[in-house]
Protein backbone atom coordinates (compact mmCIF):
# COMPACT_ATOMS: atom_id res chain seq x y z
CA UNK A 1 0.00 0.00 0.00
CA UNK A 2 1.52 3.32 -1.01
CA UNK A 3 1.42 6.50 1.09
CA UNK A 4 -1.20 8.17 -1.13
CA UNK A 5 -3.67 5.32 -0.70
CA UNK A 6 -3.01 5.25 3.05
CA UNK A 7 -3.54 9.02 3.23
CA UNK A 8 -6.87 8.63 1.44
CA UNK A 9 -7.99 6.00 3.95
CA UNK A 10 -6.96 8.12 6.92
CA UNK A 11 -8.62 11.26 5.52
CA UNK A 12 -11.82 9.32 4.84
CA UNK A 13 -11.79 7.90 8.36
CA UNK A 14 -11.28 11.38 9.85
CA UNK A 15 -14.24 12.75 7.89
CA UNK A 16 -16.35 9.78 8.99
CA UNK A 17 -15.43 10.36 12.63
CA UNK A 18 -16.35 14.05 12.29
CA UNK A 19 -19.73 12.90 10.96
CA UNK A 20 -20.10 10.51 13.88
CA UNK A 21 -19.28 13.17 16.46
CA UNK A 22 -21.53 15.61 14.61
CA UNK A 23 -24.50 13.38 15.40
CA UNK A 24 -24.59 15.05 18.82
CA UNK A 25 -26.12 18.09 17.07
CA UNK A 26 -29.54 16.91 15.86
CA UNK A 27 -29.63 19.14 12.78
CA UNK A 28 -26.12 18.13 11.63
CA UNK A 29 -26.39 15.42 8.98
CA UNK A 30 -23.68 13.19 10.44
CA UNK A 31 -25.01 10.02 8.82
CA UNK A 32 -24.97 11.75 5.44
CA UNK A 33 -21.41 13.00 6.06
CA UNK A 34 -20.29 9.42 6.77
CA UNK A 35 -22.01 8.26 3.58
CA UNK A 36 -20.45 11.10 1.53
CA UNK A 37 -17.01 10.18 2.88
CA UNK A 38 -17.54 6.60 1.68
CA UNK A 39 -18.72 7.88 -1.69
CA UNK A 40 -15.64 10.07 -1.99
CA UNK A 41 -13.44 7.15 -1.06
CA UNK A 42 -15.11 4.98 -3.69
CA UNK A 43 -14.71 7.62 -6.38
CA UNK A 44 -11.04 8.16 -5.52
CA UNK A 45 -9.95 4.58 -4.80
CA UNK A 46 -12.46 2.68 -6.90
CA UNK A 47 -15.44 0.68 -5.80
CA UNK A 48 -14.61 -2.80 -7.03
CA UNK A 49 -17.01 -5.64 -6.33
CA UNK A 50 -16.76 -5.56 -2.55
CA UNK A 51 -16.90 -1.76 -2.42
CA UNK A 52 -20.06 -1.70 -4.52
CA UNK A 53 -21.85 -4.06 -2.14
CA UNK A 54 -20.60 -2.29 0.97
CA UNK A 55 -21.61 1.07 -0.48
CA UNK A 56 -25.08 -0.25 -1.26
CA UNK A 57 -25.47 -1.36 2.38
CA UNK A 58 -24.11 2.00 3.58
CA UNK A 59 -26.69 3.75 1.41
CA UNK A 60 -29.53 1.76 2.98
CA UNK A 61 -28.18 2.46 6.48
CA UNK A 62 -27.86 6.16 5.68
CA UNK A 63 -31.47 6.32 4.48
CA UNK A 64 -32.60 4.51 7.63
CA UNK A 65 -30.63 6.91 9.81
CA UNK A 66 -32.08 9.99 8.17
CA UNK A 67 -35.61 8.62 8.51
CA UNK A 68 -35.39 7.30 12.05
CA UNK A 69 -34.45 10.67 13.48
CA UNK A 70 -37.65 12.39 12.42
CA UNK A 71 -39.87 9.37 13.03
CA UNK A 72 -38.74 8.66 16.59
CA UNK A 73 -38.74 12.31 17.65
CA UNK A 74 -42.18 13.06 16.21
CA UNK A 75 -43.59 9.76 17.46
CA UNK A 76 -42.37 10.43 20.99
CA UNK A 77 -43.96 13.88 21.03
CA UNK A 78 -47.19 12.59 19.50
CA UNK A 79 -47.41 9.75 22.02
CA UNK A 80 -46.89 12.36 24.72
CA UNK A 81 -50.02 14.09 23.46
CA UNK A 82 -48.60 16.76 21.14
CA UNK A 83 -50.52 17.76 18.04
CA UNK A 84 -48.77 17.60 14.68
CA UNK A 85 -48.72 21.38 14.27
CA UNK A 86 -46.88 21.71 17.61
CA UNK A 87 -44.36 19.14 16.43
CA UNK A 88 -43.94 21.02 13.13
CA UNK A 89 -43.39 24.28 15.05
CA UNK A 90 -40.75 22.55 17.18
CA UNK A 91 -39.02 21.26 14.06
CA UNK A 92 -38.92 24.75 12.53
CA UNK A 93 -37.66 26.18 15.83
CA UNK A 94 -34.96 23.51 15.98
CA UNK A 95 -33.71 24.36 12.50
CA UNK A 96 -33.87 28.11 13.13
CA UNK A 97 -32.22 27.78 16.53
CA UNK A 98 -29.38 25.76 15.09
CA UNK A 99 -28.95 28.23 12.24
CA UNK A 100 -28.96 31.37 14.38
CA UNK A 101 -27.33 30.00 17.54
CA UNK A 102 -25.17 27.03 16.54
CA UNK A 103 -24.58 24.37 17.70
CA UNK A 104 -26.95 24.17 20.67
CA UNK A 105 -29.67 26.67 19.72
CA UNK A 106 -31.84 24.02 18.13
CA UNK A 107 -31.48 21.70 21.10
CA UNK A 108 -32.92 24.42 23.33
CA UNK A 109 -35.44 26.01 20.94
CA UNK A 110 -37.28 22.90 19.76
CA UNK A 111 -38.44 21.58 23.16
CA UNK A 112 -39.21 25.11 24.39
CA UNK A 113 -41.41 25.82 21.38
CA UNK A 114 -43.12 22.45 21.70
CA UNK A 115 -43.83 23.12 25.37
CA UNK A 116 -45.08 26.63 24.56
CA UNK A 117 -47.32 25.48 21.72
CA UNK A 118 -48.82 22.69 23.80
CA UNK A 119 -49.28 24.97 26.79
CA UNK A 120 -51.11 27.52 24.63
CA UNK A 121 -53.27 24.77 23.17
CA UNK A 122 -54.20 23.08 26.44
CA UNK A 123 -53.52 25.73 29.11
CA UNK A 124 -52.02 22.98 31.25
CA UNK A 125 -48.31 22.88 32.11
CA UNK A 126 -48.45 19.22 33.15
CA UNK A 127 -49.79 17.99 29.80
CA UNK A 128 -47.47 20.34 27.90
CA UNK A 129 -44.54 18.88 29.83
CA UNK A 130 -45.75 15.35 29.09
CA UNK A 131 -45.64 16.09 25.34
CA UNK A 132 -42.22 17.73 25.69
CA UNK A 133 -40.91 14.78 27.68
CA UNK A 134 -42.10 12.45 24.90
CA UNK A 135 -40.30 14.63 22.35
CA UNK A 136 -37.08 14.53 24.39
CA UNK A 137 -37.41 10.76 24.87
CA UNK A 138 -37.77 10.37 21.10
CA UNK A 139 -34.73 12.59 20.52
CA UNK A 140 -32.68 10.46 22.87
CA UNK A 141 -33.64 7.21 21.17
CA UNK A 142 -33.09 8.76 17.75
CA UNK A 143 -29.57 9.77 18.76
CA UNK A 144 -28.80 6.28 20.06
CA UNK A 145 -30.05 4.67 16.84
CA UNK A 146 -28.24 7.18 14.57
CA UNK A 147 -25.01 6.82 16.52
CA UNK A 148 -25.22 3.03 16.34
CA UNK A 149 -25.87 3.17 12.61
CA UNK A 150 -22.91 5.52 12.19
CA UNK A 151 -20.60 3.14 14.06
CA UNK A 152 -21.84 0.23 11.93
CA UNK A 153 -21.32 2.23 8.73
CA UNK A 154 -17.76 3.14 9.65
CA UNK A 155 -17.05 -0.44 10.71
CA UNK A 156 -18.38 -1.89 7.46
CA UNK A 157 -16.33 0.56 5.41
CA UNK A 158 -13.16 -0.10 7.40
CA UNK A 159 -13.41 -3.88 7.76
CA UNK A 160 -14.83 -4.95 4.43
CA UNK A 161 -13.78 -2.23 2.01
CA UNK A 162 -10.83 -0.12 3.07
CA UNK A 163 -8.64 -2.54 5.02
Amino acid sequence: MNWLHLSLKIATLVVMLVGLLGLVVPIFPGIVVIWLAALGYGLAAGFGTTGTWVFAVLTLLMLAGVTVDNVLTARGAHQGGAKWYSIAAALVAGVAGTYFFPPLGGLIAAPLVLFGAEYLRQRNAHTAWKATRGYLWGCGWAFIVRFGLGVVMIGLWALFWAW
